[in-house]
This record gives structure tokens, sequence and C-alpha cells, in this order.
């Protein structure tokens, strides 16, 4: 056994850098940050922690002022979406979106107000947005559910 092997195991595994496969999750907030960046918002950050958790994304809104937290929730389908001919009623509770419980936006209440005293952003509006997306199999794109302003912010 090599030293930089030794020194390695004793580090602690990060799961949340190593690459999922699989998860709907990563792939959620990859198709999430592509939607956004189509309707010109710039992305500031990915997964950004700290004590109070971690945001999926962190945007800059099109007016180039106000600051979007955006909560990704993503699901896989094991079958292609309805067309739009044929629609088919999906309960609300049964998409992905409703799982931001008000637990969810007090925690990223707190985050946000934590980001803006550490980056100096307290003169900014903010928004909570939340972005709902339904993985189909391979050859079908994903369907997306952006509802911008989500809950109340108190930053």
């Amino acid at each position: 056994m090599t030293i930089w092997s030794r020194l390695t195991d004793r580090l602690p595994r990060r799961p949340h850098l190593q690459r999922s496969r699989g998860k709907p999750g990563p792939r959620g907030e990859a198709v999430a940050a592509r939607f956004l960046r189509r309707h010109r918002y710039r992305i500031l950050r990915r997964n950004a922690r700290n004590r109070f958790g971690e945001v999926d994304l962190l945007a800059l809104a099109p007016d180039r002022r106000t600051l979007v937290l955006v909560e990704v929730k993503s699901r896989e389908l094991t079958q292609p979406p309805p067309t739009p001919n044929t629609p088919q009623p999906v309960p609300h509770d049964q998409l992905p979106e409703w799982r931001v419980t008000h637990h969810k936006e007090r925690r990223l209440n707190a985050l946000a107000a934590q980001l803006a005293r550490q980056h100096r952003w307290t003169n900014r509006p903010w928004r909570f947005d939340v972005i709902g997306v339904d993985l189909p199999p391979k050859p079908h794109k994903p369907v997306i559910r952006h509802h911008p302003a989500a809950f109340e912010s108190h930053v």
C-alpha cells in the first residue's frame, strides 16, 4: 500500500461530490439548470451549502438584480408522458414539487439569510422558486414545471 492510498483511506468519503448513476436528483438539477439558462437566468452556484443545508440552484433572474433560490424536485417515470391530445390528470399530491414542505421552506429561508450576510447581498431582492421535473424513458424529453415565487421570503 502506498503512502498516498493510506492517506486517502483516512479521509472521509464525500458522497455529495461523487457522481450518482440512475438517481433522478442530479439529472433533474441539470435539466432545470438548462431550462433556466434558456430563459435568461444566470446560474451562480449549484448545490450551495452552509450549516442550514443545501440549495439546488442559486441563480440571478433575467432582470439581473433578483437573486433566486431554486429547489428542484424530480422523479423518474417508467412510461412516457401523455401526449397533449390525451391528457391524463395527475393528482397534485403526486407531483414531485409538492414534496417541498413547510420545514424545507424554513430551512431555505435560513440558508438564504446566511448567504445574503456572507456575500453581502442583503440589499438585493430574493425569490424562492420550485421546479418539478419528470424524467421519462430516454427518447422522450423531460417535462418541466417552473413555479416562480413559490413561497414567501423573509430575507
